[in-house]
C-alpha cells in the first residue's frame, strides 16, 4: 500500500518546555502535527534514558510496505531493532537465510542491546546515588561549620558576660572598701575627740591647783 509518500515521523503534543511526541504514520504532504494514518506510539525526550514505546510488529509492516521513517525515528527504530528486523526479514523473503536463522540473530541481538541498556541504567542509578552522597556529605560539613559558627558565638557570649559580672563585683567591692575607709576615718576622728576632751577639761583647774600650792608654801 504505502510508498515513499508515506512517512513514519514524530508529532508533537505536551506542554511547553516540556514536549512529547507520538510515533505516527502519516502522508508527506500532511502538516507535521496535522491528521496522521496511524498512531504507532510515543516517545517522551524528558526521562533519562528517553522513554520510547511503539508496537514493533506495526512499525515493522510499514517498513516492508515502503514507509521511509525520518531521521530521527529511523535512529530510535534502529535503538529498537526494528531496522535490523527489516533486514533480516527481506533476507528470508529472498531466501538468503531461514526464518529461524534470522530469529535467532535477532533474539541474540536483543538479548546483547538488553544488557547493554540495564548497564546504562545501572550507571545512571550508581552516579545519582553518587551525587546523593556526596550532597549529603556537603551538607554535613556545612552544618558542622555552621554549629561550630554558633557554638562560638555563645561561648564569647558567656565570656562577655562573666567579664562583665566580675567588673561589677570589683566594682562593688571597691565601693565597700571606700565605706569602710570613711568609717573607719571617722571613728579615728571620734576617739581623738574623745582622748583631747579630758585635756581641755583640766585646764580650768589649772589655777585651783596653783592657790593650794601657795596656801601650803604660806603654812
Amino acid at each position: 500500500m504505502a510508498s515513499s509518500s508515506v512517512k513514519i515521523r514524530l508529532s508533537r503534543r505536551g506542554r511547553k518546555k516540556l514536549a512529547l511526541y507520538d510515533i505516527v504514520v502519516a502522508n508527506a504532504t500532511s502538516p507535521r502535527d496535522g491528521r496522521f494514518i496511524e498512531k504507532l506510539g510515543t516517545y517522551n525526550p524528558n526521562t533519562n534514558p528517553a522513554t520510547i514505546l511503539f508496537d514493533e510488529e506495526k512499525a515493522l509492516k510499514w517498513l516492508l510496505n515502503g514507509a521511509e521513517p525520518t531521521d530521527t525515528v529511523g535512529r530510535m527504530l534502529s535503538y529498537k531493532g526494528v531496522l535490523l528486523r527489516k533486514h533480516l526479514q527481506i533476507g528470508v523473503i529472498k531466501g538468503a537465510i531461514t526464518q529461524e536463522i534470522a530469529d535467532a540473530r535477532y533474539q541474540d541481538w536483543t538479548k546483547s542491546k538488553q544488557e547493554k541498556i540495564e548497564g546504562k541504567v545501572s550507571t545512571l542509578a550508581q552516579k545519582a546515588q553518587d551525587a546523593k552522597s556526596a550532597k549529603f556529605a556537603a551538607e554535613k560539613v556545612a552544618n558542622e561549620a555552621k554549629a561550630k559558627v554558633v557554638a562560638s558565638k555563645r561561648n564569647a557570649a558567656s565570656a562577655d558576660l562573666e567579664a562583665a559580672a566580675i567588673a561589677a563585683a570589683k566594682e562593688a567591692s571597691g565601693e565597700s572598701s571606700e565605706e569602710s575607709a570613711e568609717e573607719e576615718t571617722k571613728v579615728e576622728e571620734v576617739k581623738a575627740e574623745e582622748v583631747a576632751a579630758p585635756v581641755e577639761a583640766a585646764a580650768p583647774d589649772a589655777p585651783v591647783d596653783a592657790v593650794v600650792s601657795e596656801e601650803k608654801a604660806a603654812e
